[in-house]
């Protein structure tokens, strides 16, 4: 191993990064502008999200991860915000009573702009044009002067990641929270639907719980912890010239943080042992996730971990799984099987929705509901057989009432329903009763689970 420092990243082969900005000298400047702007993140911060995270790795918390597939200029709204945000509060809750532990929240936001293209230019009618690639690099426009690299659009990035920063620790922290509030707007949610009534049973099992601590004087006016939470961000760390200008020494500790999130992640593209993404995450202090999948062979992740987790440190690295609902079942068992028996400290998250993406006879990338809920319930029984804990589950989702992913009970989505609600940027994503109705169906999952293991401990 070479000496790593924020930029050894660059003597390294890097996939998925521009590499035609019409002007480089520009692109430079605005680096060195970010390296003096404040951090998003403080390294405390990431600190605790570490230590939350060992407890998943050790079987005693569960992760939830989601949000946007991509963030937009044009869909920033505080009130979109507001409304992915009290979605996974609902779905927090309601894992925390099916768990029977602590849930971790981390939102894929205030950060999560580009992505990786399967290629790097489109053509349409003949003209050939470089592929969208988020809007922290390019416009969706097909034209010239909108496809091109523009540095600028960092700066913008980074502006509106501040603003999202600072909204969520007011919602997080200002009584937004409140746990009776949320579990009310979960009961709209089954009040609604003549599907949903199955889940009445659940809700009113948490009513139950909130009125016990209440008589007993635990209230959200005499527990802190009932009217605020703490709430991470997350993103893929895929442009490494932002994230390297983001990095900082703590002071506290002496070690480099990357500041644009608590916890960054290495996509399925990018996770190439001598490449510059692995480079760059193996020297960050923050917890860091990886993306798993179909191909990926036990050596190669060994491999890895030896670089990005020497220490094998608990917490600090998640293994989020995405294969497809057919294809999980065959792959993850060997995975699982050599983690397991090399005594490797990781948490297991599920990522259904990359596995799962089809095309409609009408031309719509889709994912279906169903698709994705066997994917996740498939992802924890093979876990459960290999002895690990299945500790999270990584949704592309939104809090608003889109039309993207196929199915689900609450107001299913039919193929001819897709075009009235489409607005994805990148890849389609749940809607908020989707989601919500994801929450409930793992409650249930790790509910059996609880029980199962109680017997066989009991035993």
């Amino acid at each position: 191993m070479t000496k790593w420092t924020p930029s050894s990243w660059r003597n390294k082969p890097a996939k998925h990064i521009p590499s035609d900005y019409p002007d480089v000298a520009e692109l430079n400047d605005v680096e060195a502008t970010l390296k003096g702007y404040p951090p998003l993140v403080f390294a405390g911060e990431a600190r605790r999200l570490k230590a939350k995270l060992a407890d998943v790795a050790n079987g005693k918390a569960f992760l939830l991860q989601g949000g946007d597939c991509a963030e937009s200029f044009k869909e920033f709204h505080p009130d979109n915000l507001r409304d992915t945000f009290r979605v996974m509060m609902q779905m927090a809750v309601v894992l925390t009573y099916g768990a029977g532990q602590p849930v971790v929240k981390v939102g894929r936001i205030a950060g999560q702009f580009g992505k990786p293209r399967s290629s790097a230019v489109e053509i349409r009618d003949g003209v050939e044009l470089p592929s969208y690639r988020g809007d922290n690099i390019n416009g969706m426009a097909f034209d010239p002067v909108s496809r091109a690299p523009d540095p600028q659009r960092l700066l913008k990035a980074y502006g509106q990641s501040a603003a999202t920063m600072n909204l969520l620790r007011a919602f997080a922290t200002g009584g937004y929270a409140n746990l009776r509030n949320i579990h009310k707007w979960t009961l709209g949610f089954v009040d609604e639907s003549e599907q949903t009534k199955k889940y009445k049973e659940l809700c009113e099992k948490i009513e139950d719980a909130l009125d016990f601590m209440e008589a007993c004087g635990v209230t959200p006016e005499s527990t802190p912890q009932m009217s605020s939470t703490n709430y991470y961000t997350s993103h893929e760390g895929l442009l490494l010239g932002y994230e390297e200008a983001m990095t900082r020494i703590d002071s506290t500790t002496g070690r480099w943080y990357d500041t644009s999130a608590h916890m960054l992640w290495i996509g399925n593209r990018t996770r190439q042992l001598d490449h510059a993404h692995v480079e760059f995450m193996r020297g960050i202090e923050n917890p860091i996730a990886m993306k798993i999948g179909e191909g990926l062979e036990p050596d190669e992740l060994m491999r890895l971990l030896d670089v990005l987790n020497p220490d094998n440190e608990a917490g600090k690295i998640t293994l989020i799984a995405r294969y497809g609902h057919d294809k999980v079942a065959k792959g993850l068992p060997t995975l699982a099987r050599a983690i397991k028996k090399a005594g490797r400290q990781v948490v297991w998250s599920c990522d259904p929705m990359h596995g799962n993406t089809i095309k409609t006879d009408s031309g719509y990338k889709t994912r279906p509901f169903d698709y994705i809920m066997t994917e996740v319930s498939q992802f924890m029984q093979v876990l459960h057989s290999e002895g690990c804990w299945p500790g999270g589950v990584h949704f592309e989702m939104t809090g608003q009432n889109v039309t993207e992913c196929l199915g689900g009970s609450a107001r299913a989505v039919r193929e001819e329903d897709l075009s009235s609600r489409y607005h994805t940027h990148c890849d389609p994503r749940l809607n908020a009763d989707q989601a919500l109705e994801l929450a409930f169906l793992i409650s249930e999952e790790l509910g059996r689970y609880r029980k199962d293991e109680g017997v066989r401990l009991a035993g």
